[in-house]
């Protein structure tokens, strides 16, 4: 895959990129907060070559600083709607993580019939009617409760509570890593005010093409496996429940996923986990 750079006012992002086979769709990873493209370093793996990859880091993740944080979720729609017309990725298929599905439903959002599917991988929806009033408030307010713990503390709550394997830990503690404890929490706090607001605005969120859904079993954060519940009973959203996997289920069980990813593309009924 090759690094390329998308310049937007307020800093530049930087994506990678694989070709795209004739006739193969293209599948966006889009990672979770504080995490970047290397979240997905399996998926990419796997799938590059055989379809279209691109895989970014967000704004004021990874490479993609210094960034200014003052974007909005939707403001991350439009860029990422920016870096496929560049790249000539019609009709994406958007596999978000976490933060990452956020932005895959803002994109819907904003562009209604653009993907081609959505695939949400411990993510959750952004329709008001799911979140209290109160859970709201306090996305608004963490950046105070981050900044009050010590360094050591939130490393290792962010590596234990999102992963099972000693490889997605170890993954994630090297992303850890990139930052300074002041970075990260800033970035960590305005990650979920964004999310606070989208979710505030009570807009459709509509999914206007196929979906899946995937979560660990062993999600411990937040209600993620609350709302995937919730999600899927709803909405009649297919969910798929990764057995031995955490909040980062696609580096907890990247087989399962690449295999679920792959049977989803091509609009068969994937393995069960």
């Amino acid at each position: 895959m090759t690094e390329k750079t998308y310049v937007t006012p307020l800093g530049v992002i930087h994506y990678w990129a694989g070709a795209c086979p004739d006739g193969m769709p293209t599948l966006v990873f889009l990672p979770g907060l504080t995490a970047d493209h290397r979240l997905f370093a399996r998926q990419t793996e796997f799938f590059e070559g055989r379809y279209g990859v691109i895989c970014w880091d967000a704004p004021a993740h990874g490479a993609s600083r210094p960034f200014s944080l003052a974007f909005s979720l939707d403001d991350m729609a439009r860029w990422l709607r920016g870096i496929l017309a560049s790249e000539g990725a019609a009709r994406p298929v958007l596999v978000g993580q976490s933060m990452g599905g956020y932005v895959a439903q803002c994109y819907m959002e904003l562009f209604p019939g653009e993907a081609a599917g959505f695939i949400s991988i411990d993510s959750a929806p952004l329709q008001r009617k799911y979140s209290t009033a109160a859970e709201i408030w306090l996305l608004r307010r963490m950046g105070p409760v981050y900044r009050a713990y010590p360094w050591s503390l939130l490393l290792n709550s962010g590596v234990n509570g999102v992963a099972d394997t000693e490889y997605a830990r170890a993954m994630m503690r090297e992303m850890m890593l990139t930052y300074a404890k002041p970075e990260y929490c800033a970035l960590a706090a305005h990650g979920l005010h964004i999310l606070a607001d989208a979710i505030a605005a009570d807009r459709a969120y509509r999914t206007d093409c196929p979906c899946l859904l995937l979560c660990g079993v062993d999600d411990r954060a937040g209600s993620a496996k609350r709302y995937n519940a919730r999600w899927a009973r709803e909405t009649g959203l297919p969910l798929v429940w990764l057995e031995h996997a955490g909040h980062n289920s696609n580096a907890d069980a990247p087989e399962k996923v690449n295999a679920l990813i792959e049977a989803f593309v091509r609009g068969e009924d994937g393995p069960q986990a």
